[in-house]
């Protein structure tokens, strides 16, 4: 079958990214363009840029169809952050807390003995 000219179904007459298209044929053996959408991301960790598990990869208006429990995971940081930064996050804040409690019992003892 030799190559049949075709063109564009929308008013969009460049070969870009946003106009990616598939040839296709029609029920009644025409060939056409069948026009692709562009394929999503998955959302990253802002801290180490790993891809968050759980959530889809969508376009960005497409996150306004879905409900808030597919936008989400259950925990602290749930969809801006992996586990192992909240994990780290929380072992931080609790070493940073500690070490201030040991500072002023430090500073406490040092304060009896003079």
């Amino acid at each position: 079958m030799p190559s049949k000219r075709l063109t564009y179904r929308r008013r969009h007459p460049y070969n870009t990214k946003s106009n990616r298209t598939r040839v296709i044929k029609t029920p009644g053996g025409e060939l056409r363009f069948l026009h692709i959408k562009k394929l999503g991301t998955v959302p990253k960790c802002g801290d180490c840029g790993t891809k968050l598990s759980g959530i889809p990869a969508l376009r960005p208006r497409e996150y306004a169809t879905i409900s808030r429990r597919q936008k989400t995971v259950q925990r602290a940081y749930g969809g801006s952050r992996c586990a192992n930064c909240v994990k780290d996050r929380v072992v931080r804040a609790f070493l940073i807390e500690e070490q201030k409690i040991v500072k002023k019992v430090l500073k406490d003892s040092q304060g009896k003995k003079r």
